[in-house]
């Protein structure tokens, strides 16, 4: 493949930039823009070294002074040999040093093309790949976790074992029809129901972790709502650890949805706060209340907070309607005051922080309810789909050999469950799906 070159650091002023170049030519192309110090030639320096030196352009004229690391084929990223130009950190010079790499022979590389490269060179396949743009695009630290459990190939050796062991039985299945001169064992009717069920079982542990994935992903929207005046935007603020929303007391205050992206516990929340529920003429508060309805009819969980220091009244009561379908915490606001609710529900203080690090546990246990026994968590949407279909495979497969269908006639369900487990991996994917998934990539990686 032709060699490629890219700026693989953020665009903007910094200690360092890195220009990574990749191919067979690689070092044939930076020895045309580098030189060494002592006259070293990349070409001829061992791998794994680094050497200080200048770039010029065709004209000799010296553009920065750089460092270059050197990686030979196939210990490198990309697998190829791969030279990274680290240079000043400033934009002008990032571009100046690229744009003399490709003039010296190199081509732009396109987005993801370095990932892709490393895929198609089996150093990584199409998961752990997809675990890039997952760290990347990490909003909390357990997301940024899982990404690395998935680059490191946590997911993929669970794939592969699932589809290794459906493998082996259809392997056995195959031959004992096709050779039946071989006098091979049929495998019993128990044996092939209970291989489908364990897969089948793993394959729902697997989906039921993807409402989880998707909050470590975009993080859990979470509904503060209640009355006016009981406390929805201090709980807020308490919970972001800073001044979000406007607190007074004057009911009304909170007119529109506001929403604060934090994190608990290293799990990623979307925490909005809503205008107050209750019956207005004022044209701004009436959008507002519809929004707020809006909000907790979208929400993961919504926070029914009540004023613990007051008698329930009917818009208390409305509330309660409201939640009544929903999965929902109840919250006592004001519990540092003298107490007239007679509402069940946690009981806490925004003012003086009681009870609030129960409710973070609350919401915490909540979204990770589903996660309790998973060894991995599918956080990828293609991921996800490929799983749905490997479950109807299979489904279809053991409702065959549980109405005693003869087990030749079982292949095509499984040998379509093999396949969807190996789309996941990159085993039996198509190069279009391949090409969709590394443009989503940045310049540069």
């Amino acid at each position: 493949m032709h060699t490629i070159a890219a700026i693989s650091t953020p665009p903007g002023c910094g200690g360092i930039a890195v220009i990574r170049i990749s191919g067979d030519e690689a070092f044939c192309v930076a020895d045309k823009v580098f030189l060494g110090q002592g006259a070293k030639r990349l070409f001829e320096v061992p791998g794994n070294t680094i050497v200080f030196g200048r770039i010029v352009d065709e004209n000799k004229n010296e553009i920065d002074q750089v460092l270059a690391s050197v990686f030979r084929a196939p210990h490198s990223f990309t697998g190829e040999n791969v030279v990274e130009i680290s240079c000043h950190g400033g934009i002008l010079i990032a571009k100046q040093v690229l744009k003399t790499i490709l003039h010296a022979g190199a081509s732009l590389a396109e987005k993801g093309e370095f990932s892709k490269r490393a895929f198609l060179n089996g150093k990584m396949d199409l998961a752990q790949a997809e675990g890039i743009i997952d760290l990347i695009s990490a909003v909390s630290e357990k997301g940024a976790n899982t990404a690395v459990f998935q680059m490191e190939g946590r997911l993929s050796k669970e794939i592969l074992n699932l589809r290794e062991m459906l493998l082996g039985m259809e392997a056995h299945l195959e031959a004992a029809a096709d050779f039946p001169e071989e006098d091979i064992e049929e495998l019993q009717d128990v044996q092939v129901q209970s291989t489908l069920k364990e897969a089948l079982n793993h394959v729902n542990r697997m989906l039921r972790t993807a409402n989880y994935g998707k909050v470590l992903r975009e993080g859990m929207p979470i509904a503060v709502i209640g009355k006016p005046n009981v406390g929805k935007s201090s709980i807020l603020n308490y919970l972001a650890g800073q001044e979000r929303a406007i607190v007074t007391d004057v009911a009304g205050t909170t007119r529109d949805v506001i929403e604060e992206l934090i994190n608990l516990d290293g799990v990623p929340i979307r925490l909005m706060d809503t205008a107050g529920i209750h019956q207005t003429e004022d044209t701004v508060e009436k959008i507002g209340v519809e929004r707020s309805r809006a909000a907790a009819e979208k929400a993961a969980l919504i926070l029914a907070v009540f004023d613990a220091s007051a008698v329930p009244d009917d818009k208390d009561r409305e509330i309660m309607d409201i939640i009544a379908q929903k999965p929902h915490i109840v919250v006592l606001n004001k519990c540092d005051l003298n107490q007239k609710t007679n509402i069940e529900g946690l009981k806490v203080s925004a003012k003086d922080g009681t009870g609030m690090e129960t409710l973070m546990e609350q919401i915490c246990a909540f979204a990770q309810q589903d996660v309790s026994d998973a060894d991995t968590i599918i956080t990828n949407e293609r991921h996800y789909a490929c799983l749905l279909h490997c479950k109807t495979s299979l489904e279809q497969a053991l409702q065959s050999a549980e109405s005693g269908m003869p087990q030749d006639m079982l292949s095509i369900d499984i040998q379509q469950a093999i396949e969807d487990l190996g789309e996941i991996t990159g085993q039996t994917v198509s190069q279009e799906i391949v090409d969709r998934i590394f443009h989503n990539f940045c310049l540069g990686k």
